[in-house]
């Protein structure tokens, strides 16, 4: 029996102010890393996978990034990506 039906996906969230702060700070520890990590790609693996180990622990950039619930991190990306927030505010 298949399903023909769509499913939605919303998310329940307080609004994170600090959203781009931590993204920031992830960024820039795997940045200034002394390892060689490629901050982006590091980021989208852990979002595809939810696997810590991405994340590197330095200056606390693994227990920063896992305040944001990883289906958030991606709706806030995706938002900002197209610019979903300006558009809400010339309708």
């Amino acid at each position: 029996m298949g399903s023909e039906n769509t499913i939605f996906f919303k998310v329940e969230k307080e609004k994170n102010e600090n959203f781009k702060q931590i993204l920031k700070e992830v960024y820039d520890a795997m940045a200034k890393s002394d390892k060689g990590y490629d901050p982006i790609s590091q980021i989208v693996g852990y979002i595809l996978s939810g696997d810590p180990t991405y994340i590197t622990s330095e200056k606390n950039a693994r227990s920063l990034i896992r305040q944001i619930e990883r289906d958030e991190l991606l709706e806030e990306l995706v938002k900002d990506y197209i610019g979903v927030n300006e558009w809400k505010k010339e309708q």
